[in-house]
């Protein structure tokens, strides 16, 4: 997809994640990806779901293609779910297909009913020796 015109997918099951090598393979170090302005719909309702994502990885062989990520991140924009499902799909369906030494993701949720919903999943510990950054999300606090 890289360096032509791509149609966005219309749905997550649609997306294609592109990988590239690594060109540091052998070497951990921490990619991190940040998407401030997710969405995603409530699978009820069908009223839009804000978050902020984090993606942390140590790629081992293979790195994520961005344009990729960002066209399968955009797939959940008319895609019903709930906030949990969302967040660890998108965590599962990166270890499916990079076979990272170790991710994390951190799903900041926007309130809906009042109460903001934060959601973390990952694969272990994280390898000795990699710094590894506060993922530098605030916690919610509305207006106080």
């Amino acid at each position: 997809m890289l360096g032509r015109p791509t149609e966005a997918p219309t749905s997550p099951g649609e997306a294609r994640l592109e990988r590239v090598p690594n060109p540091h393979a052998g070497t951990h170090y921490l990619v991190r990806f940040a998407a401030p302005e997710f969405t995603s719909l409530c699978p009820i309702t069908g009223q839009p779901d804000f978050a902020h994502l984090v993606i942390d990885y140590v790629p081992d062989r293979w790195l994520v293609e961005s344009k990729s990520l960002k066209l399968y991140l955009g797939s959940f924009r008319n895609h019903g779910a709930f906030h949990e499902a969302c967040t660890v799909d998108i965590a599962k369906r990166l270890v499916a297909e990079l076979s990272p030494a170790w991710l994390r993701i951190g799903g900041y949720w926007y309130p809906r009913g009042g109460i903001p919903i934060d959601v973390f999943w990952q694969t272990g510990a994280a390898p000795a020796g990699v710094w590894v950054p506060d993922q530098g999300v605030a916690p919610y606090r509305g207006r106080g």
